[in-house]
């Protein structure tokens, strides 16, 4: 397969809406909408999704962005720290990420205390990662985050890169994000008053973070912090997240009574 897209969908001028873009918008209004309808179902205030939800946006794009340059490309962002407020030309990072939106969350419950962290986190674990999965489509429409080189015959030809056939890795890790995403939906309606509180995130941490593992396998080494490595530093990264979610499920209050 060859892929040759281009990434704005139109331009007007100097404003162009690209597919990353528009990829950001729908997670972020289907996570509105699913999250809306759990603190409707739950007899919490549906108007709180509104500022949740910029809580989380922000969060996820510091944290990707700070992670994107302490650990692929330190050296560069350090010479140049006003470039680490470029977010639009690229660089974001998944688990600086996920670190941002634990730190938002916890920000979000100072103004709004009548949610519960780990509670929170359960009911958000899986929109987040379906934002995640149409994140990583965007990166398709970007030609980037692609894989090594490859002879299998699902193998993509990335013309804006190159013309060797490559592993689709953005693909990979979308669909596995998807998947994650509904299991953790599913896990969340139907074990959220059995289970403790934490126990829906820290399945979504261990699942995901050990999928992230697998498919660095097909990647290129981003970081430059790392050496013709054995394991790259997405997954040394990724070792560390599902060691904290392990350690996140011996740790977790035992349920006391039912929400």
């Amino acid at each position: 397969m060859v892929w040759d897209v281009d990434p704005e969908i139109f331009r007007i001028g100097s404003f162009a809406l690209r597919y990353y873009s528009l990829m950001f918008v729908i997670g972020f209004f289907t996570m509105g909408h699913y999250v809306g309808k759990r603190f409707t179902a739950e007899g919490k205030n549906p108007e709180d999704v509104s500022s949740l939800t910029t809580y989380i946006i922000v969060g996820m794009l510091l944290g990707s962005r700070l992670g994107h340059c302490l650990f692929y490309e330190p050296g560069y962002y350090f010479s140049r720290p006003i470039e680490i407020l470029y977010i639009w030309q690229g660089g974001l990072a998944s688990h600086g990420g996920y670190a941002g939106v634990l730190i938002a969350v916890y920000l979000f419950l100072k103004k709004h205390p009548t949610h519960t962290f780990l509670r929170l986190m359960d009911c958000i674990a899986g929109p987040c990662l379906f934002v995640g999965g149409l994140i990583r489509l965007g990166n398709l429409f970007n030609s980037e985050i692609y894989g090594k080189p490859t002879d299998l015959p699902w193998a993509v030809t990335f013309l804006k890169i190159d013309t060797i056939p490559r592993h689709p890795a953005m693909i990979y890790e979308a669909i596995g994000y998807f998947t994650i995403a509904f299991i953790l939906a599913y896990l969340y309606k139907k074990k959220k008053d059995i289970w403790r509180d934490g126990q829906v995130l820290a399945v979504a941490i261990i699942l995901s973070f050990t999928f992230r593992f697998l498919i660095e396998f097909t990647k290129d080494e981003q970081s430059v912090l790392l050496n013709e490595p054995l394991i790259n530093m997405g997954q040394w990264l990724s070792v560390a997240f599902v060691v904290f979610g392990i350690i996140l499920t011996f740790m977790l209050p035992k349920r006391t009574h039912l929400a």
